[in-house]
């Protein structure tokens, strides 16, 4: 029994969709299809206007994620195509992809941004987001997690989980996002299923559910079985080059060994279901026989146990070679959650008022700023008034748009569960919690307040409950950036603004001294896209200085002072006396409170909330530039141990004390740079391992371990990012060009007398005296 699912471009109506019939339904295949002639092929088709757009169960909100050239754009056109958005396929190579739109992007056939579209697969809505995988752009990623309900990783079926594909993962882990793995480019010569599900286990931790097996591999890969279906899909690139078309079949014992591995693939999964979902349990201890089990049932507890993070669903394909995608489609409506299916806490406090996040700011040259929204609760209407928590101001929206990468479609209301983009919002920045009034946002709080004012000390400064925000890496290079004439300083100030409300990860700063503007990021290929989008986007040809590193400063010793602020202002005496203590701590990454230290002699409890805030200000003012090269400081901790303050003397001064204090102490305990550290994955053939080892060495690198990938080598290693400088060009001549690398970054690290005194040699132009 063959079943075909037929060309749209046969049938005239290249905006449909046609789909596989049911099952049980007998097709007779034709080899002689024509315009208008379908000899009995069954199939079932619809526009996107049957689809319910308020049925939030029919919607999924995916993202595509994965490492740099594991196929994520070419899967992502693939299904563009496939569900009849687009009329050819995209290809990365040729710079003709929908969803890499912008120059950059086609120019270096990489995503730098991530593009949102929308889709219909099967009477379901698709809001897809395709990520990048470079991990200068990884902030990219984090604000797409952070709003999605589901996620696909896309691997390399010959290389397995590679370095950013661990970040990425980490990054879905923090936002609790359902995944499913795809195992991409299984026509490449060394593709191997087992060596990923190993790769899944060891690297990922997660239990892989192997729910498509190959039918080939390399050269001979021509489809996939359904396992649990028991189907063979085959495409054949003679018949239908762009595997719209492709046949399938139940297998049968006729099929020999591919019908027993298939049944055997089947029973390991009912296996491992088994262990995990209650109703597969019971049949299997009722004795039910594991080829009587409904196949229905099985997806069942597959969809279930993909939600709750029990299992990742595993399948594979070629994208290139155009196998594999639609099964993958499919896959995304059984077994990804819809809004319905992902349940958060806050959406009790706003009931059927709206809730939504804003994610990503992106500026366009005729409608201005648009802002991604995602919806959470409640409904928005074109050219409604909306309250911005954080900003605790109201806006107007002047447009809402669908949006189809770099095109957009008018709406006139959007409900909860949408991804959509907004125009008319000029205060609103990535992370913002907007709703629909400050009314409505009043009675959010006072329901919050209701549950969370046991635990607070003070319930009445809880204000609405708000969306958490992105978490932003720390930029590891930086470099100063001048206009080629002063008249031009208004427009370069005015495109970093822009600039910055678009990329979270783009820091922009004033040096106090020189007054140059400084540009810290994530990477050299970052900063040095911000410079292309700068002239090219906004028309100022700017000057880069040259990179330098972002280290940071730590204390090595614990040191405690004590600091007095004695000042006559006008006719008002300010007065504050303060003593703080100022101690190591590893733990302590980011600076968060002060501790206070109250004992008999002195009791803090008379600091009043409002001072300590004050205080705890001024603290953060001081870490900010550090003793040895104005970094800051991290890995300390404060403690107050005494504080007094003179009548009338103002808030400001309290702030200003704390600052001295702290710049006092850490004069006094022995401060040191801190220099980022990258783990470094680099891939080359076993006759430049040799040399490119070698390199390693001279650059100070740590080597963790080589893998064995086939034909070829994977070095990991842990090396500073001062000795990656122009790593690209290096690693290029050491194997004749045959080597890639990736590298991100791991911790920071205490730097050696000798090496910091270079550093600072470096930053200065001046040796420190040993």
């Amino acid at each position: 029994m063959i079943r075909v699912l037929c060309l749209r471009q046969l049938l005239g109506l290249p905006q449909l969709n046609i789909f596989i019939a049911d099952k049980l339904a007998k097709v007779k295949y034709s080899r002689h299809l024509s315009r208008g002639a379908l000899f009995g092929c069954q199939y079932r088709m619809y526009s996107t206007a049957n689809v319910d757009h308020e049925d939030m169960s029919k919607i999924r909100n995916i993202g595509i994620m994965a490492h740099i050239d594991a196929g994520k754009t070419t899967t992502t056109e693939r299904m563009l195509y496939y569900s009849g958005l687009t009329r050819h396929l995209g290809d990365v190579d040729d710079g003709d992809t929908v969803m890499d739109y912008m120059e950059q992007e086609r120019e270096r056939g990489i995503t730098i941004t991530s593009a949102a579209i929308t889709f219909h697969w099967d009477h379901h809505k698709v809001n897809l987001i395709d990520t990048p995988g470079h991990v200068d752009f990884t902030v990219e990623v984090e604000r797409s997690l952070r709003v999605l309900d589901g996620a696909v990783a896309v691997l390399d079926a010959s290389a397995g989980v590679e370095a950013q594909t661990l970040t990425v993962w980490r990054q879905a882990d923090r936002y609790s996002v359902p995944r499913m793995v795809y195992l991409n480019k299984m026509d490449k010569p060394g593709a191997s299923v087992g060596l990923c599900l190993s790769s899944i286990k060891q690297k990922l931790k997660v239990q892989p559910l192997l729910l498509n097996a190959p039918i080939g591999t390399g050269r001979e890969f021509e489809g996939v079985v359904d396992v649990i279906m028991m189907e063979k899909l085959v495409w054949n690139s003679k018949i239908c080059e762009d595997g719209i078309k492709f046949e399938k079949k139940l297998l049968s014992q006729s099929d020999g060994k591919l019908y027993e591995d298939a049944l055997k693939a089947r029973h390991h999964l009912i296996g491992q279901l088994a262990d995990i979902d209650d109703s597969i349990a019971d049949l299997v201890l009722a004795d039910t026989k594991l080829d009587d089990i409904q196949s229905e049932a099985v997806r069942k507890a597959v969809r279930s146990a993909t939600i709750q993070q029990k299992i990742i669903p595993v399948l594979c394909g070629s994208s290139l070679k155009n196998k594999g995608v639609q099964p993958l489609l499919d896959a995304v409506n059984l077994y990804l959650p819809s809004p319905m299916d992902v349940h958060h806490s806050f959406i009790d406090f706003y009931r059927t008022d709206l809730c939504a996040l804003a994610f990503k700011v992106i500026h366009n040259k005729q409608r201005g700023p648009l802002t991604f929204l995602r919806l959470y609760a409640g409904a928005l209407k074109s050219g409604s008034t909306v309250y911005n928590i954080n900003r605790q101001c109201s806006e107007k929206t002047s447009r809402i748009l669908q949006v189809y990468a770099d095109d957009f479609q008018d709406m006139s209301t959007a409900v909860a569960g949408n991804i959509v983009l907004i125009a008319g919002l000029k205060q609103t920045y990535t992370g913002d919690t907007i709703t629909s009034s400050q009314s409505s946002a009043r009675a959010a709080a006072r329901e919050f307040h209701k549950t969370k004012a046991t635990d607070a000390r003070n319930s009445e400064e809880l204000g609405a409950p708000i969306l958490a925000g992105v978490e932003v890496p720390t930029p590891v290079f930086f470099c100063s950036v001048e206009p080629p004439t002063m008249a031009l300083q208004k427009q370069l100030d005015f495109a970093l603004e822009c600039l910055q409300k678009e990329d979270p990860s783009l820091k922009v700063d004033v040096d106090k001294d020189s007054g140059q503007t400084i540009l810290s990021g994530m990477g050299e290929l970052h900063l040095d896209i911000i410079r292309s989008r700068i002239a090219n986007e906004y028309n100022v040809d700017v000057d880069l200085g040259p990179l330098q590193i972002a280290y940071r400063e730590t204390a090595t010793e614990s040191t405690e002072v004590e600091e007095i602020l004695d000042k006559k202002l006008g006719d008002r005496h300010h007065l504050v006396k303060m003593k703080i203590s100022l101690h190591p701590d590893p733990s302590a990454t980011q600076f968060k409170h002060v501790i206070l230290m109250s004992s008999r002699e002195e009791n803090l409890d008379h600091v009043k909330k409002h001072q300590l805030k004050a205080i705890e200000s001024g603290i953060q003012s001081g870490i900010t530039n550090g003793p040895v090269l104005n970094f800051p400081v991290i890995n300390v901790t404060v403690h107050l141990h005494s504080f007094h303050l003179g009548p009338g003397t103002s808030i400001a001064m309290v702030s200003a004390c704390a600052a001295q204090a702290v710049h006092k102490a850490l004069k006094q305990a022995n401060t040191v740079l801190l220099e980022p550290m990258m783990i470094l994955e680099i891939n080359t053939d076993e006759d430049k391992l040799h040399g490119i080892l070698s390199d390693l060495a001279q650059r100070r690198s740590h080597v963790d371990e080589i893998q064995s990938r086939q034909d070829t080598r994977v070095v990991r290693a842990i090396t500073p990012l001062a000795e990656l400088m122009g790593y690209s060009t290096a690693i290029r001549t050491i194997s004749s060009g045959m080597a890639t690398f990736t590298m991100e970054l791991s911790h920071y690290e205490q730097m050696m007398p000798l090496e910091q005194a270079k550093a600072i040699e470096r930053v200065t132009g001046f040796a420190p005296v040993l």
